[in-house]
């Protein structure tokens, strides 16, 4: 008979969630091209119209967590994220936010809102990751949800990035990060504490380590499907009238 592993205690086991730092899509080659300026404009809007299908699961991967948490206190305190994102009238929030930046890089908002540019990858990622979150125990989710421990420092990064490498965007377009930046600070301490103590036993440790390295394949996915879709479209053949038979 095997014997069950020795639980982490809450030093080894946060130790080991940060490790997966390593894992996050900010060292992905199209976001080191990013940050170093060498994304043209079409890549850049590539990449704003295809997040926005990812911001704007954000609210029904969050309802998913309320709705599979049996702990009354949690459910109050994960609440906020929903009406962060959606906003209190639907002209503020972070999904408002995300349409000024896409206005910011050229984009129109019918045609972030209608997702015509949001690629068949990108949608497969984000929606199993919605998946993940409705059929899987609420810590597992909520673990998954960790990813925002690593953002922080990325998304001020990125403010400053664009005014130096993108000065062709509009200041308006880096409300999003602006006004994300203090919060996800504060929401990933209090997701960080909520994992560390209610992941109790080893198989538990282990499947929130499980659970936040799927939801970096997730982030590297989308970003996989937006570079190779890139490429696609930078290598296609130019037809002119008359040269298809």
């Amino acid at each position: 008979m095997r014997t069950a592993a020795t639980e982490w205690d809450p030093v080894e086991f946060t130790a080991r969630l940060w490790a997966c730092r390593q894992r996050y899509w900010d060292t992905h080659p199209f976001h080191v091209r990013m940050h170093q300026g060498a994304l043209d404009k079409a890549a850049v809007q590539a990449w704003v119209a295809n997040r926005w299908y990812y911001q704007k699961s954000l609210p029904a991967k969050n309802a998913a967590i309320v709705s599979n948490c049996p702990i009354p206190e949690v459910r109050r305190h994960w609440l906020p994220r929903i009406a962060f994102q959606d906003g209190g009238t639907g002209t503020e929030g972070g999904l408002s936010d995300w349409l000024i930046l896409a206005e910011a890089v050229g984009l129109s908002r019918e045609e972030v809102l209608d997702e015509r540019h949001v690629l068949p990858g990108v949608r497969f990622a984000v929606d199993s990751y919605v998946t993940f979150a409705r059929t899987r125990p609420w810590i597992q989710s909520v673990a998954a949800s960790l990813t925002e421990l690593f953002s922080p420092d990325l998304m001020l990064d990125r403010v400053a990035v664009f005014r130096r490498h993108y000065p062709w965007i509009a200041a308006e377009g880096s409300a999003y990060f602006e006004n994300r930046i203090e919060q996800v600070s504060i929401d990933s301490a209090y997701t960080l504490d909520l994992v560390v103590a209610h992941c109790v036993g080893r198989e538990q440790q282990e499947a929130a380590l499980a659970a936040l390295a799927f939801k970096c394949d997730v982030l590297w996915h989308i970003l996989d499907s937006i570079e190779h879709g890139a490429s696609c479209q930078e290598h296609e053949p130019r037809y002119t009238e008359g040269s298809m038979a």
